[in-house]
């Protein structure tokens, strides 16, 4: 079942697994937490879009920095210790510079290792089964999603308010994926060239990148401006009259989901082909959105985020696998990089965009407008089929 997961493969996934946790238990209670303090909806929404800029900004300039001076591992390290100092970081004061530093380290750790990291899977696969050790990544670091909201539910049940103890919880698993980075082993697959580069090279990978490579990130991007973040699923069934409990019982149950089917969906990608694998996951998409645009049915509402969970399954771990047959090696944290990085960008104008139609049309137009868009962008990449073999 695990042939072709090598050892690096293996602690790199636990340590995704393990920052996942961290995160997730902070995730869902963020905003309570904040609130709680007494800091606005808006002040919030500020916060986590600075947050996500940074780390879409050091995605792009970190793969390419990676690239360049022909070294991984030092991002990944500095990467996930960044994240797993800035989890206690919140529990030292409620200040809003110092809540501001402790999100932008964590998010600037995400930055340094995100594409440095992928680069060094990509190293670890063959040709055959590259969406397979994409896809097994995924699943290990979505089963961190899983455990980390289930284990702040049970303490926050046991000690209602005390976040700050948590946060402080948050460390230790953090820790342990520091831990696991020292274990890992660089494989020398690039060759040295520069020690730095300026930052407005940022995205200079683009000019000079593979046409194909543009053509799936074009489509790829287009996407991303209507995908939204996933709040917007739960307002939905928020306004449906779900209650609390039953809407982060169900974000667990979409991550689940997520993990069982991320390493099949990769598998599955190798053997049939990446390019149907990802179209599949984007009628998966088209389905839920479709779906929420028009059901208010509890029932409903988990049948669709099974579908959900599908789409995550079925594309997030195959477009990087799929980006990476497109260019060469030594260039693949540049192309990852770019790619994330840009999609960062591109969430943040989606989730904007989502809230204006919110706003001014209601949720079918949200949902609607996603989904006729994501059919856009299946028949796009459909036409480059000769893209992958």
């Amino acid at each position: 079942m695990f042939k072709g997961i090598t050892r690096t493969i293996w602690f790199i996934s636990l340590v995704s697994l393990f920052t996942d946790m961290a995160s997730e238990m902070l995730y869902p209670v963020m905003p309570l937490y904040l609130k709680s303090i007494g800091y606005s909806v808006l002040v919030i929404g500020i916060l986590e879009g600075f947050a996500e800029a940074v780390a879409g900004l050091g995605k792009s300039y970190f793969g390419r920095l990676s690239d360049v001076s022909g070294k991984r591992l030092p991002f990944v390290q500095l990467g996930y210790l960044f994240s797993a100092v800035s989890k206690p970081m919140l529990a030292f004061s409620t200040q809003l510079w110092w809540i501001f530093v402790a999100r932008f380290t964590d998010r600037a750790g995400k930055g340094l290792r995100t594409a440095p990291r992928d680069a060094m899977l990509n190293a670890e696969a063959t040709a055959a089964n590259k969406a397979t050790v994409f896809g097994f990544h995924r699943s290990m670091d979505t089963l961190g999603a899983v455990l980390g909201p289930l284990l702040a539910l049970g303490f926050l049940y046991l000690y209602p308010g005390n976040y700050q103890r948590l946060f402080l919880i948050a460390a230790i698993p953090g820790i342990v994926a520091v831990l696991f980075t020292l274990l890992l082993k660089e494989k020398k697959t690039v060759t040295a060239g520069k020690k730095a580069i300026p930052f407005h090279q940022t995205f200079s990978y683009w000019k000079q990148s593979p046409q194909q490579y543009r053509k799936l990130v074009i489509g790829l991007l287009l996407f991303a401006l209507f995908n939204s973040s996933d709040v917007f699923l739960l307002l939905k069934m928020k306004e449906a009259g779900l209650q609390d409990t039953v809407l982060i019982g169900v974000y667990i149950f979409y991550n689940l989901v997520y993990a069982l089917f991320a390493f099949p969906a990769g598998k599955l990608a190798d053997r049939v082909g990446m390019q149907k694998v990802f179209l599949a996951g984007l009628f998966f998409f088209i389905l839920t959105y479709m779906g929420f645009a028009f059901v208010n049915n509890t029932w409903l509402f988990i049948l669709f985020f099974t579908c959900y969970g599908m789409y995550a399954a079925a594309t997030e771990s195959v477009a990087k696998a799929w980006i990476s047959t497109l260019v060469p090696v030594n260039e693949n944290a540049s192309a990852i990089g770019l790619f994330t990085g840009f999609q960062s960008i591109a969430a943040l104008l989606a989730s904007s965009l989502a809230g204006f139609l919110w706003f001014r049309f209601g949720a079918v137009a949200v949902f609607s407008a996603a989904a006729a868009v994501t059919a856009f962008v299946l028949l796009w990449l459909w036409k480059q089929a000769g893209t992958q073999k």
